[in-house]
């Protein structure tokens, strides 16, 4: 993989600089910059090019160069998803992975997208292994590897994505749903990743980042919508920056747990700083531990109850990269509308691969 890194960090330098523009500008075609990223037309809410922290350190551009494929099957998923070359994998309708729960593994230099609104994994995992780099997961149900009676999830280790020791990863407009552990887990050192206009819903344990003693990982999350979730809303330990905007935390499970309810979470040494965000029917919206420093600016809260911490100096965002903030009044609105899969993304016509 050494000369596929070296072409890749070369080509991010250019790509940084023009991924918007072209996601704009470039027509959908097979192989194109929009087919690549899946680039929506300029009218929708949120970019066609990773933002954030997964913008940053040569940027994220998945698997931008290679080759588009259209998979429709458990077979055609593993084959290219775990290929050395970078690939372009578009998921056509409901791919169910056998045996329930099983792993599909992803290597550096791919995007899986989902085709339209209703491209979907079932009873599977995405998984990245240590050292994976470059990887866009955007468009895409994952749902249903929960397994009846373990509400904890503490039988099986089925989430919808978890990846260790990754660097570079854009996870963007999913829905991600009753799975049999974590919905994301992002684990291990992971860095430079934006997590961004994800739908996670109907789960306990929705989004975890930590499992580490390092302090190190770097975090974009914006406009996700948190909806019949319970805990890790997110929970973030150890993160060297974390960076929340925008998202909308919402009919949170009200099962009366005084202490595992909760919204977001700064732990362990994270710095974090949250902005503009709308908290409604949630216990213990924002918290840190002592040894965290968490910023909060223009959230609004809506019969909430419990702690809404706040100390430290954390972070400034815009130190590491420009960005735009939306009103917190019409983040219900925007989220709910623009989270998980939407009908424009992923719909470059190529070949099917079965």
């Amino acid at each position: 993989m050494t000369h596929l890194r070296t072409e890749r960090t070369r080509a991010r330098t250019l790509f940084t600089a023009f991924a918007l523009a072209a996601a704009f500008l470039l027509p959908t075609a097979p192989g194109g910059a929009s087919a690549a990223t899946g680039a929506q037309p300029a009218a929708h809410h949120g970019g066609g090019a990773p933002h954030g922290f997964a913008s940053l350190a040569g940027g994220t551009t998945g698997g931008r160069g290679g080759e588009v494929v259209t998979v429709t099957d458990q077979a055609g998923l593993e084959r290219y998803a775990g290929a050395e070359e970078p690939y372009v994998i578009r998921v056509a309708g409901s791919i169910t992975v056998e045996p329930f729960g099983a792993d599909i593994d992803v290597t550096s230099d791919k995007t899986i997208v989902g085709v339209g609104d209703t491209g979907e994994i079932v009873h599977g995992e995405l998984h990245l292994n240590p050292g994976t780099s470059n990887v866009i997961i955007r468009n895409l149900t994952i749902r249903d590897s929960y397994v009846e009676g373990d509400w904890d999830g503490k039988t099986t280790d089925f989430d919808a994505i978890q990846m260790d020791t990754a660097d570079h990863v854009w996870i963007d407009h999913n829905r991600l749903t009753h799975m049999g552990d974590g919905l994301l887990d992002i684990r291990k050192d992971s860095q430079y990743i934006t997590v961004s206009y994800n739908h996670f819903d109907n789960h306990n344990k929705a989004l975890g980042i930590g499992w580490t003693e390092n302090v190190t990982t770097q975090i974009t999350i914006d406009h996700n919508w948190f909806s019949g979730t319970k805990q890790r809303n997110p929970s973030a330990d150890n993160c060297a920056y974390a960076h929340l905007y925008n998202n909308y935390l919402s009919a949170q499970v009200a099962d009366g747990d005084p202490l595992w309810t909760y919204g977001n979470w700064a732990r362990g040494a994270t710095k974090m700083v949250i902005e503009n965000s709308y908290y409604r029917d949630v216990q213990h919206p924002y918290q840190a531990d002592d040894t965290a420093e968490l910023v909060q600016r223009g959230s609004i809260l809506k019969n909430t109850t419990g702690r809404t911490d706040a100390w430290g100096a954390a972070f400034e965002p815009r130190d590491f990269y420009p960005y735009t903030l939306d009103r917190a009044a019409d983040v219900p609105r925007l989220v709910t509308r623009n989270a998980g899969p939407q009908e424009y993304i992923g719909t470059a016509p190529h070949r099917t691969h079965h």
